[in-house]
């Protein structure tokens, strides 16, 4: 069983910055894609930014250019540099790694626990 596990949530004042990690874990396992995701009360969860295995990203509108993701291959972490941060982005942080177990060539899902984040006046 892989863990995940993020770190950097808080709070913040709109237009700030928060810096979020968080590291994939507890095997022999190959990347897929790594991704931050987002769940507000009463809405669904949304992805927030992905990077894959070839260090390719994307983002939904409402992140473009304002968020950023990247990653230390070495330490299995990603980060997401969020900027100019608004109270629509307050929510839990959910942090996602898809992974290949060695020998296998099945993709496995695990979640993160979830960060707060919270952006208010």
């Amino acid at each position: 069983q892989a863990q995940v596990v993020e770190s950097g949530g808080g709070w913040v004042k709109p237009g700030g910055s928060l810096n979020l990690s968080c590291t994939a874990s507890g095997g022999d396992f190959s990347i897929v894609t790594l991704a931050w995701y987002r769940q507000a009360p009463g809405n669904q969860r949304e992805l927030v930014a992905r990077i894959n295995s070839v260090n390719t990203t994307n983002y939904p509108d409402s992140a473009k250019g304002r968020f950023t993701i990247s990653r230390d291959y070495a330490k299995n972490t990603i980060y997401l540099k969020m900027n100019d941060l608004k109270p629509e982005d307050t929510a839990v942080y959910y942090c996602k790694a898809d992974i290949k177990w060695v020998g296998s060539t099945t993709v496995h899902g695990y979640w993160g626990q979830g960060t707060q984040v919270t952006v208010s006046s």
